[in-house]
C-alpha cells in the first residue's frame, strides 16, 4: 500500500480507496479515472489477546469472519451491520459505521484502540496501541476514524471485542404513535438499563413494505409502530424477568398495545429478519431514495409525515425505521423513476429541516460524493476551512478519494 500510494503521489494519480462496495454515499466509487486500490486481501487475523478482548486485524477483514472468528473465543465485535456479510472493518471505521448495537457499544471512535493508516505520499502512520488508555500526544487514530478514505488509507486496526453474552432476549412490540413508542422506549431505559443492547423502531409502511416484496410480516398484527428491544446479558432467568416485568408495565400504562416476548434463537432471527432485510429489497420498489438522518428524539418521526405531505402524489411511498436509541432515523422515499428534479427536490427540503431541527444529514453513512454538496449547510465556514486545511496538509496533491467529502 505504501509503495501504491508513493508511486501514485509522485505520478499525481488520484486513488479511490475500496472496501467491501456496501456504501451507499458513493465514498467508494470513482468518479472518473481514478485508480481502485482494493483492501480486500488485507484479510488477516494479526491477534488476539483473550484476556483484554482486544483483537488486531487488517483492514480487508470481512465484518462477519471476524464475528465467526471471534464467536470461538466467546467474543463478539462492537459493531454489527446488516452488510456484515460482504462490508470490511477498515471500510467500516473510515467511514465510522454504526449499526444496531450502537446504543450499548458505542461507535468506533470509542472502541477502536489503535491503527495503522498509509498517507498519501506512501508514509506509514503506526498509531497500533492496544491500550485502553494512552494520553500520550495528540490522538491520530481519529484522523483516519470517519475521514472516508481522504486522509490516508487505513490497513490495519486494533479493535476493543466485548464478551458474547450468555443470555438474549427480544421484544417485538406494536405502539398506537410514536409518542406512546417514545414512552416505552423512556420506560426501557428506566426498568432494564444495563442489559438493553439494541432498540429499533419501524412504522407500518415498513411492515407492509415487506410483506408486499417478501411475504413476511409482523408477528403481532398491523399497528402504526413498532419497537425492536433487545437485551443481552448474562443471566436468562432474571433478563427474562426483567423484559416480562417491562412488557407488563408497557401494557399497563397502554405504552404499547400488543407485544411479543421471546428468547427462542429462531423466532428472534426472524423478528430481526423484518429490521436487516427491508435495504435488499429496495429495488422492488421502485426507484427509492435512501437517508440516513439524525434528529433529536422529540423530532424524530415527524420528519417522516413532514415529507409525506411535502410530496404527496410525487412519491409511491415514504417510510421510516432506524436506531431509536441513538436517534438515528433511516428515511426511504419511493419514486416510479429516477430524475434529478425529484431528487434535489427532495433533498434541499429534507436537508433544510434537518438542519433546523439541530440534527445531522449523515448518521452513520458518511458524506461520500453524494452529500458532499449539503455539508456546508449544516457545517460553519470555520469548521469547513480546517476540514479543507487538514486535508491540504495531508494530502497536498489531493490524489486519495478526490471530490469526496470537502
Amino acid at each position: 500500500m505504501s509503495k501504491i500510494l508513493s508511486y501514485c503521489n509522485n505520478n499525481l494519480l488520484a486513488v479511490c480507496p475500496q472496501g467491501g462496495n456496501t456504501g451507499v454515499c458513493g465514498g467508494a466509487t470513482p468518479v472518473f479515472d481514478e485508480i481502485i486500490v482494493s483492501t480486500e486481501w488485507l484479510n488477516s487475523v494479526i491477534h488476539l489477546d483473550e484476556t483484554s478482548g482486544v483483537l488486531v486485524c487488517e483492514a480487508g477483514c470481512v465484518l462477519e469472519n471476524l464475528h465467526n472468528y471471534l464467536n470461538d473465543y466467546d467474543l463478539m465485535m462492537p459493531i454489527d451491520l446488516g452488510a456484515k456479510g460482504s462490508c470490511q472493518i477498515g471500510g467500516n471505521t473510515s467511514t465510522n459505521a454504526g449499526g444496531i448495537r450502537l446504543y450499548r457499544y458505542g461507535n468506533l471512535h470509542g472502541n477502536i484502540l489503535g491503527l495503522e493508516a498509509v498517507k498519501a505520499d506512501g508514509e506509514i502512520i503506526d498509531c497500533m496501541n492496544t491500550l485502553k488508555k494512552d494520553n500520550t500526544g495528540f490522538h491520530l487514530k481519529h484522523i483516519f476514524i470517519g475521514s472516508e478514505g481522504c486522509l490516508g488509507i487505513v490497513t490495519k486496526v486494533a479493535i476493543q471485542c466485548h464478551p458474547k453474552p450468555k443470555s438474549i432476549q427480544l421484544a417485538f412490540l406494536g405502539a398506537q404513535n410514536f409518542t406512546k413508542a417514545l414512552k416505552a422506549f423512556k420506560t426501557a431505559k428506566q426498568e432494564l438499563g444495563e442489559i438493553i443492547s439494541a432498540v429499533e423502531v419501524m412504522d407500518h409502511e415498513t411492515i407492509k413494505f415487506m410483506w408486499e416484496h417478501t411475504d413476511t410480516t409482523s408477528p403481532i398484527g398491523d399497528y402504526p409502530i413498532y419497537l425492536i428491544i433487545e437485551t443481552s446479558g448474562s443471566n436468562e432467568e432474571h433478563d427474562q424477568d426483567k423484559l416480562n416485568k417491562y412488557f407488563q408495565k408497557c401494557m399497563d400504562k397502554h405504552f404499547v398495545l400488543n407485544g411479543v416476548v421471546t428468547s427462542s434463537p429462531s423466532k428472534s432471527e426472524q423478528i430481526w429478519g423484518l429490521r436487516e432485510r427491508v435495504a435488499e429489497n429496495f429495488y422492488k420498489d421502485g426507484y427509492v431514495f435512501a437517508y440516513d438522518i439524525s434528529l433529536p428524539l422529540e423530532n424524530y418521526y415527524d420528519i417522516v409525515t413532514e415529507m409525506k405531505e411535502y410530496l404527496g402524489e410525487k412519491s409511491h411511498r415514504v417510510f421510516g425505521f432506524g436506531h431509536l436509541g441513538d436517534g438515528n432515523l433511516h428515511i426511504q422515499i419511493s419514486v416510479q423513476k429516477f430524475s434529478t428534479d425529484i431528487m434535489n427536490y427532495i433533498e434541499q427540503h429534507l436537508y433544510k429541516r434537518v438542519n433546523e431541527l439541530n440534527g445531522s444529514i449523515s448518521a452513520e453513512h458518511g458524506i461520500g460524493f453524494l452529500k458532499k454538496q449539503y455539508l456546508p449547510l449544516v457545517k460553519s465556514e470555520a469548521n469547513m476551512n480546517l476540514m479543507r486545511s487538514l486535508k491540504r496538509v495531508m494530502d497536498p496533491n489531493g490524489i486519495l478519494n478526490p471530490y469526496k467529502v470537502v
